[in-house]
């Protein structure tokens, strides 16, 4: 088997699709993508094609460390994005031609059913306590919300007791038995996360999110070993390499490697091992589209330190058989490779130029925040 043909699609919102041709009929589906970066990337995936094309897609371990390793530079969101999605394609083109889930192809299933998390949005029901309500009915027990706004390296009373009110209201509409995450987004500083954490600790979230910035690991250590709240990050760390440094000092319990960025599906098995060692749970970062979604749940579905999956889509509008939560679980696909099938004639609809900017935050003095 030979691939023929890497071809990229940009899909609304912010997406980019690959489909990995072959000379047998088999095509394997990607979805590699930086946000906001979504044509560079796909400048990245057929720069990587000039070695692909002619080669036997089924070598995914051996292509992986010719495209990592083979140049200079390597890594970074952009080259790393791009090898994922290639990455993703070739198992999905391997399970298909096995005629198997990716899952019983690295060691099978650990569990029946895979934990979702809602991702919320406001905006369609007016503030989160109301979006939570509706997601709930949808079979959600557990979410995600955002911090609202930048905050200053050194904040006011009147921001600390906004951000903390802002998490209290939904936490205490939905009732104990919900389990709400908090995003901080890179967005504040060590010291103001660790005041944060301290005022929310009586609220008991499942998780901060990226309390701080990943650059500095021991900023992350500071604001870890000040609150009993469990610390999740990852998103922005890039294949095994990335992680080592966090999981040695015990910066975070939750890694959140994202399968379109960290390196696909075996890179972040790789990761998710490194992290059982040191009693780290894993819940992929997942704010993307449904290809996406799929490589996540197959690498959920054999991970032993497996936690929760964040799901943004239901994959409506882009996969002939959506995804289903019943009582805040999916079940385990049974397809072979990633267990979808795009419709491609809804997607011809949403088709656009790639062109998606990632929304800026400014401080009130005009200068630039973190988003």
């Amino acid at each position: 088997m030979k691939i023929t043909q890497l071809e990229t699609i940009f899909v609304r919102p912010r997406w980019l699709f690959l489909k990995m041709h072959t000379d047998e009929g088999i095509i394997g589906l990607g979805e590699p993508l930086v946000e906001g970066r979504a044509q560079t990337v796909a400048a990245a995936v057929h720069e990587i094609g000039r070695y692909l094309i002619g080669q036997d897609p089924r070598k995914i371990e051996h292509h992986w460390q010719a495209i990592y390793r083979g140049q200079f530079y390597r890594g970074g969101p952009v080259l790393s994005s791009a090898l994922s999605g290639i990455e993703q394609a070739m198992w999905d083109i391997t399970g298909k031609w096995l005629g198997q889930p990716v899952y019983n192809l690295l060691g099978g299933p650990t569990r029946d059913r895979i934990r979702m998390y809602g991702w919320l949005d406001d905006s369609s029901y007016g503030d989160y306590v109301e979006a939570g309500k509706v997601s709930m009915k949808s079979g959600f027990t557990a979410f995600k919300l955002a911090l609202p706004g930048a905050v200053d390296i050194v904040d006011t009373r009147r921001t600390t007791d906004e951000i903390v009110d802002h998490f209290a209201r939904f936490r205490e509409a939905l009732g104990p038995d919900v389990d709400v995450g908090y995003d901080f987004h890179g967005r504040v500083s060590p010291a103001m996360a660790v005041r944060l954490a301290q005022a929310l600790e009586p609220y008991h979230p499942f998780f901060i999110e990226e309390p701080v910035l990943p650059e500095n690991v021991d900023a992350l250590v500071t604001v870890a070993r000040s609150t009993s709240i469990p610390i999740a990050t990852g998103e922005r760390l890039f294949t095994k390499w990335g992680f080592r440094e966090v999981l040695e000092k015990q910066a975070a319990v939750i890694m959140q490697p994202d399968l379109s960025h960290a390196g696909g599906i075996l890179e972040v098995k790789k990761i998710a091992a490194m992290a059982e060692c040191y009693y780290a749970a894993v819940a992929p970062h997942c704010p993307l589209g449904p290809i996406a979604l799929a490589a996540c749940i197959q690498l959920d579905a054999c991970t032993p330190n497996f936690l929760a999956q964040e799901h943004f889509t239901d994959g409506t509008g882009y996969i002939k058989e959506p995804f289903r939560i019943v009582e805040g679980y999916m079940q385990l696909p049974t397809g072979p490779g990633l267990g979808i099938e795009l419709d491609d004639e809804a997607i011809a609809g949403k088709i656009y130029d790639g062109s998606w900017e990632t929304p800026r935050l400014w401080h009130k003095d005009g200068s630039v925040a973190d988003w």
